[in-house]
């Protein structure tokens, strides 16, 4: 019987991935934080459970012994401190290597970040892109690295969740840029498949791959999109990019935890348009569109929302930058803003 080796396992990605690598005829080890309430998501699986913390090497002595593939998804994706995160996800990274190599796993699969892709990097992006330089830089080991997009499914992924509730607080949205940044949305249960095709599969053996979804939407209709179906149609109030970076410096200046930071401008204004071609090509890594991921996972509106999209664009006028709007809500677009907690540190995945 293979075995695997689940960092983050309590997440809800890596909860997702545990159950579908049981079903498959895994025996699975599932790494969690000490104390995580969470662990009850995978308790009753059939799993066995270790308690450690990527970033305490002691808490990891023999976390490899007798794995075939390493699974690392933990991760912290939101904190104020960028020492958390380097702490984390790149040192986190290093130790949860330095146990696969001591093992001779035989593949190891690092869940990196469509952020890597910034042409300016955020804290965050910077983190998992040196995880990414580490994990390659390994002689010998047998790696592969995944990119997914912003990632949903009902009731989540965090990011979008976060991005939904910074939509519905306000009457009139206000709206960091024109909106025109590209992304790929990603419906988990994709991102879970695509993960189960990797193991063992030497195709796969030092190379990187994009696990998003098969349909490019821009961040404006994405947010149109996502409030058609929940119901909750809103105009938007565009800012300018300038002056919200020019906001997010003056709040870092006096605020500890400001509501606007210059990470979650980056997630609303840079593109993760990421091909998942050779992804579907080399694994047959086949995933949905953003629309038909949402019609699965949400409740739609009684406005089908492709008629939604093109109803707002026309009914509504947009309102110009004239009014000044408070921006109070840390959340917007995955603002990476929060205090990092047991529940971030178990991994979800940046825009």
């Amino acid at each position: 019987m293979p075995t695997a080796l689940v960092t983050g396992a309590a997440g809800v990605m890596g909860t997702r991935l545990v159950t579908r690598l049981l079903k498959a005829g895994w025996q699975v080890l599932a790494l969690v934080l000490p104390g995580d309430p969470l662990r009850s998501r995978i308790e009753d699986l059939g799993c066995e459970i270790r308690e450690g913390n990527v970033s305490d090497a002691a808490t990891l002595a023999g976390l490899c012994r007798g794995i075939d593939t390493v699974y690392h998804l933990a991760a912290v994706i939101i904190s104020h401190d960028p020492s958390i995160l380097w702490r984390v996800n790149h040192d986190g990274t290093a130790n949860v290597v330095a146990e696969a190599e001591s093992a001779e796993v035989r593949h190891f699969i690092y869940v990196s970040s469509a952020s890597v892709t910034y042409p300016q990097r955020t804290p965050y992006a910077e983190s998992k892109l040196q995880a990414e330089r580490l994990v390659s830089s390994v002689p010998g080991l047998a790696y592969t690295i995944v990119r997914p997009t912003l990632v949903y499914e009902a009731g989540g992924g965090q990011e979008l969740m976060m991005f939904l509730d910074y939509l519905r607080r306000f009457p009139i949205v206000p709206f960091i840029g024109a909106g025109g940044a590209l992304k790929r949305p990603v419906w988990s249960e994709d991102v879970v498949d695509g993960l189960l095709r990797l193991a063992g599969n030497p195709t796969a053996f030092g190379k990187t791959y994009n696990f998003s979804g098969s349909e490019t939407i821009s961040m404006l209709d994405l947010a149109r999109l996502l409030l058609a179906h929940h119901n909750a149609a809103r105009p938007f109030l565009r800012l300018p990019v300038g002056l919200c970076q020019a906001a997010a410096h003056a709040l870092k200046l006096v605020m500890k935890h400001p509501p606007l930071t210059n990470s979650a401008i980056a997630g609303v204004i840079n593109d993760a348009d990421l091909d998942p071609a050779q992804a579907m090509s080399e694994l047959g890594y086949q995933p949905l569109g953003v629309r038909e991921g949402f019609r699965r996972c949400f409740t739609p509106s009684p406005l089908h929302p492709f008629e939604y999209l093109e109803a707002s664009r026309v009914s509504r006028s947009e309102s110009s930058v004239t009014k000044r709007v408070p921006i109070r809500n840390e959340a917007f677009a995955g603002s990476r803003a929060a205090p990092a907690s047991h529940h971030q540190i178990q991994k979800g995945n940046a825009t």
